[in-house]
């Protein structure tokens, strides 16, 4: 299970089965649901019959590639994510990428840690897509957004809302992933005199280092290799609104003096321009990590941490408000309950079990967990049996190491299948496996368990 609970159906395109093995098992493992093709004319046959969260998809393959894949796709269902897996790619190849849309374009073989965390990020922005277009749907303008909750904590963070919805000052939204962030951001947006205006969501880790200037700043036609036409960055597209630059604790250090000076100056330069234009936005950022820690290791400047924290928003883990934890939990059963066409309740036992869970993942794996649960149940209660397996024992937040050694276990018993298929011929086993040679040796010279022979 995904310790932040972002689950989804992930559609996974490679010419290379082994290559996608290794992906499938990695995504699996988050309890993602795993759809497979093995070209780009099989992955349209998929789309056309299933609802994705996300596609990924290699960009050489034979037939219908994965640009012309991700040109179907942006015509057809413009809200689904799009990540790039490439063997060949350049800076330039991944600047146009990310230009023409693409959320994200990893270099084969792609940090695993990395992946499971964009994609995560991925299914995220397309589930708040659907719920902005229902409410469209429905007639309204903007979706219906409330924090649920009765507990001291929530109450607290409610009457801050309510209290600086309105004022222009620079807010700090912080706490555990899956917590609720965003939803915050878009209440303090959706409550201000800025509500007109475009919010413009930026998430600095989902952007490659090299890329995220000029997608902040924008640039000028000829800036650099690959810039064939101006593009406008978000800095410049927020002005009037508001800008929420999520996971701001990955903020590259190299740039968060430019970002400061934005900020004390209110203008802007285009990559390739000595032109300053006027921006005014209101500045909204959110983190999962300790920026103070960051600040005291020289991480993060601290003129900028100093400037983005007028206000602190803290919101509390779940397992700190289990007081809210029933209310919140019937309230996804009575929304997944009317998608699915159901009525349904809890029993007794499956409330308890829920009640005594840590919830890593927070709200939005309690949000999962019960959308799975009125998914499997077939009658008219969700019980014990209809909850994920990770339910019967406590859990507690993994460490980095705990979270490393499951991926390459599974990359490892890939790589040991596909010598074997190859008969240890490393060239054919790299070529199966859709890397290089000298990745190959990579992964099995810093493996941390492994036997090849």
């Amino acid at each position: 299970m995904s310790d932040d609970g972002k689950c989804g159906r992930i559609l996974l395109v490679d010419n290379e089965p082994n290559s996608r093995e290794v992906l499938a098992a990695i995504l699996s493992e988050e309890n993602h649901q795993v759809l497979q093709a093995r070209d780009g004319e099989e992955a349209i046959k998929i789309i056309e019959k299933n609802a994705l969260d996300v596609l990924i998809t290699d960009v050489r393959m034979q037939g219908l590639d994965g640009q012309q894949l991700f040109s179907y796709v942006k015509g057809r269902h413009p809200d689904v994510p799009v990540i790039f897996l490439s063997s060949f790619g350049t800076v330039d190849s991944a600047v146009h990428a990310i230009t023409e849309g693409v959320f994200y374009y990893f270099l084969k073989p792609p940090d695993y840690l990395k992946l499971r965390k964009t994609v995560a990020k991925a299914v995220e922005v397309h589930r708040l897509h659907q719920m902005v277009k229902e409410s469209q749907d429905r007639g309204t303008q903007t979706p219906e957004l409330k924090l649920i909750g009765r507990s001291l904590e929530i109450r607290k963070v409610m009457r801050i809302i309510e209290t600086i919805a309105d004022s222009e000052c620079n807010v700090l939204i912080t706490g555990e992933t899956g917590t609720g962030k965003e939803l915050v951001a878009r209440l303090l947006y959706a409550n201000s005199k800025r509500s007109n205006s475009d919010f413009i969501a930026f998430n600095c880790a989902a952007i490659p280092k090299d890329l995220l200037e000029a997608e902040l700043f924008g640039y000028e036609k000829g800036a650099f290799t690959g810039a064939i036409a101006a593009r406008v960055g978000k800095l410049e597209k927020a002005s009037g609104g508001v800008l929420f630059l999520d996971e701001i604790g990955d903020f590259d250090v190299s740039l968060q003096a430019k970002l400061l000076r934005v900020l004390e100056e209110k203008e802007i330069e285009r990559l390739g321009s000595n032109r300053k234009r006027r921006t005014d936005f209101r500045l909204i950022c959110a983190t999962n990590t300790d920026l103070r820690a960051k600040v005291a290791k020289g991480d993060f400047r601290t003129d900028l941490f100093y400037r983005i924290n007028v206000v602190n928003i803290n919101l509390p883990p779940l397992r700190k408000r289990l007081d809210d934890l029933e209310q919140l939990a019937r309230m996804f059963l009575q929304d997944f309950c009317r998608r699915e066409k159901k009525q349904m309740r809890f029993t007794d036992a499956a409330m308890k079990r829920l009640l005594g869970y840590s919830w890593p993942g927070n709200v939005r794996q309690l949000r999962n967990v019960v959308e799975r649960g009125v998914v499997m149940a077939g009658g008219d209660t969700l019980d014990v049996e209809h909850l994920p397996p990770e339910l019967n024992d406590a859990v507690l937040q993994p460490g980095a190491s705990t979270e490393i050694l499951p991926l390459w276990r599974l990359e490892m018993e890939a790589i040991q299948r596909a010598l074997h298929a190859c008969g240890g011929n490393i060239s054919q086993t790299a070529r199966s496996l859709g890397i290089s040679r000298k990745a190959l040796y990579k992964r099995i010279k810093e493996a941390p368990v492994l036997n090849v022979s």
